[in-house]
């Protein structure tokens, strides 16, 4: 029985779902906007906000108060916790729409040896100041060809980019005052 599950399987077997998430997580550090099924951009958003919020929680530990060396320790801690869940990072390059590999800011005009460099160095500084969605889903009008599935764009938002309403909220009325209280006459 199925009593109280609810991940969606999207018609996958575990094995099959942990390498789907894991293609997609890397597709979307690689490159921050991708296109895929509307089903599967609403599941990876929980997944990759939780990735992105290890990175943020380290950046905020090396810039925090204390020790050095117990800072980076704890930073170390939140990045095996996402290579834990990315898996196997070795040789996952960063490259652009060329094929030439990306630049890393922070190591002198190197390139990015792993999406893991580019989470922690460039992804996860960029929302510090941020409390939490980080992504955006954008549907599209038109359909895959093959099976008709809706396909939807999702993407990291840019520093200091907010997401936009289509309806702004209205603030909540305010509570009913007290009924007066007749004075007691006897």
């Amino acid at each position: 029985m199925r009593h109280r599950s609810r991940k969606k399987h999207l018609n996958r077997t575990p094995a099959h779902r942990l390498a789907l998430f894991r293609n997609l997580a890397r597709a979307l550090i690689t490159h921050e906007r991708i296109v895929t099924t509307l089903p599967k951009a609403k599941w990876l958003r929980p997944e990759i906000e939780k990735l992105i919020t290890l990175a943020k929680k380290a950046a905020l530990e090396m810039d925090g108060p204390g020790d050095e060396k117990a800072r980076r320790v704890a930073a170390l801690h939140y990045r095996r916790l996402a290579m834990s869940r990315l898996g196997p990072v070795h040789g996952t390059g960063i490259y652009d729409k060329k094929d030439e590999p990306q630049d890393d800011p922070l190591s002198g005009g190197k390139s990015y040896d792993t999406v893991l460099k580019k989470l922690f160095r460039e992804i996860g500084p960029r929302y510090k100041a941020r409390p939490g969605g980080y992504t955006r889903i954008v549907k599209q009008h038109y359909r895959r060809l093959g099976d008709g599935g809706h396909t939807a764009i999702i993407e990291l938002l840019k520093e200091g980019e907010t997401k936009v309403r289509l309806k702004e909220r209205k603030p909540a009325a305010p509570a009913p005052a007290p009924a007066p209280v007749a004075p007691a006459t006897e």
